[in-house]
């Protein structure tokens, strides 16, 4: 049986960004990727909003998103691939309470040189006929909506189209001699002691043991390093063999409304915020649903993060709910964006995010020859190419990963050991 040097169990845009800067560190290294699917980036990378922003208090995520945007800059401006880079910005809208509260990291985070503008209520309505006054309605008192009083607009952040951003990891990785195997699913990890005796039902507790590969529905696959980087289906394998990762699946729904109203194109087409001419994505005060334009599309993306008390469920297709949207976004939205009044529907899907209920940040570790790379709570998009190579830089050994731009970061520093991240303080 062959055995490879490295095999990554999960072709989303986390697991192929982790092959191919393996593959970059380590050229001679025979590194496989394999997925359930029948193509890659088709679990919950391919449902996600694909939004990103560099605009954090958290020197973490400031550092991780930040490097990866200017990465898919590269990609898009230096070696020619559109990969969908828009530039639209972030406006968050704020209650007077909101702001007051965030003043103070705003302040650190303008003394960092982080770019924003601040917007008052009336420029807002003029310019996107925002309903800031909402709470004079009943139904908004009732739903505890909040009257908008500031807007804070973000340049350095937008959009990427993900499924253009995953083939680009996947033809570099192939080009670099990776191989990748389809329709091949992960069914159990592989455990062997160091020195085999060669006899019946070990390893026992007193030999060494290390993890050796995966078993799939295809056969066993042997590897001297296993990484699983399978998002919200990684538990599922780690907790066989008594590994804990802090993950839990939680369900994102997303709903497109089509731009076909006169009102809605207009406000598709706001300018005054952007290059590319258009409402920026937007979140609302309270609750923070958010507005995404699919610019493609001539749509917005609506949705909203709930929690409690959303259960944590792991779904292989989860399902969007119909009242979601009816009840819930539609209801918030239209208060606020009085265009939206009418406007149904006509495309929806959900996807889980892998949410790290302790802080939020990736994980990411090494016990036995197994590597763990994944919890990345919604943002793996956004991170993708940063995690790839902190986990290149732990699959090798090394203690600091090479970030784009020559940024150092310590690879310990998103372990479970000696972790080390700054609690983030802007979260939609």
């Amino acid at each position: 049986m062959v055995e490879y040097d490295a095999v990554v169990v999960g072709a989303g845009i986390i697991g192929l960004a982790t092959a191919y800067h393996i593959k970059k560190l380590r050229p001679q290294s025979r590194v496989l990727v394999i997925d359930k699917m029948n193509t890659a980036g088709q679990g919950n990378t391919a449902k996600s909003a694909a939004m990103f922003r560099c605009f954090f208090n958290s020197q973490t995520n400031l550092t991780l998103v930040d490097t990866t945007v200017e990465a898919f800059k590269h990609i898009q401006n230096q070696q020619g691939l559109d990969i969908k880079l828009r530039w639209t910005g972030y406006l968050w809208l704020f209650s007077k309470e909101q702001f007051r509260t965030l003043e103070p990291v705003l302040k650190s985070m303008a003394e960092s040189n982080l770019e924003y503008n601040v917007y008052e209520a009336e420029e807002l309505t003029k310019q996107l006929n925002l309903n800031t006054q909402v709470m004079v309605d009943e139904e908004a008192r009732v739903m505890r909506l909040a009257d908008v009083d500031k807007g804070i607009f973000i340049p350095k952040a937008g959009s990427v189209d993900i499924d253009l951003v995953v083939q680009f990891y996947e033809e570099e990785f192939k080009k670099l001699g990776g191989e990748i195997r389809y329709n091949t699913k992960a069914e159990k990890i592989l455990v062997e002691p160091k020195e085999a005796l060669e006899i019946p039902y070990e390893p026992f507790f007193w030999q060494e043991s290390r993890v050796a590969g995966v078993k799939t529905n295809q056969g066993t696959i042997k590897a001297k390093k296993t990484i699983v980087a399978a998002g919200v289906w990684a538990n599922t394998l780690l907790h066989q063999i008594g590994i804990y990762a802090p993950m839990v699946p939680i369900k994102r729904q997303l709903f497109s409304v089509k731009a076909t109203a006169t009102k809605l194109k207009q406000l598709l087409k706001t300018k005054g915020f952007n290059s590319e001419n258009c409402m920026p994505f937007t979140i609302l005060p309270k609750p923070a649903v958010y507005i995404k334009p699919a610019l493609e599309e001539k749509a917005f993306w609506l949705s909203y993060g709930d929690h409690f008390p959303r259960a944590f469920k792991l779904e292989d297709d989860p399902q969007p709910e119909e009242n979601f949207y009816r009840y819930g976004i539609y209801q918030v939205v239209s208060k606020y964006f009085p265009q939206f009044l009418g406007a149904h529907s006509d495309s929806y899907w959900a996807g889980q995010y892998a949410l790290n209920t302790i802080d939020g940040q990736p994980v990411l570790f090494a016990e036995n020859d197994l590597l763990v790379v994944g919890s990345c709570s919604g943002s793996g998009n956004m991170k993708c190419d940063a995690i790839g190579r902190i986990a290149a830089a732990l699959y090798v050994g090394e203690k600091q990963a090479n970030l784009y731009g020559g940024k150092k970061f310590m690879v310990s520093n998103l372990g479970m050991t000696s972790r080390k991240v700054e609690p983030e303080k802007l979260i939609i």
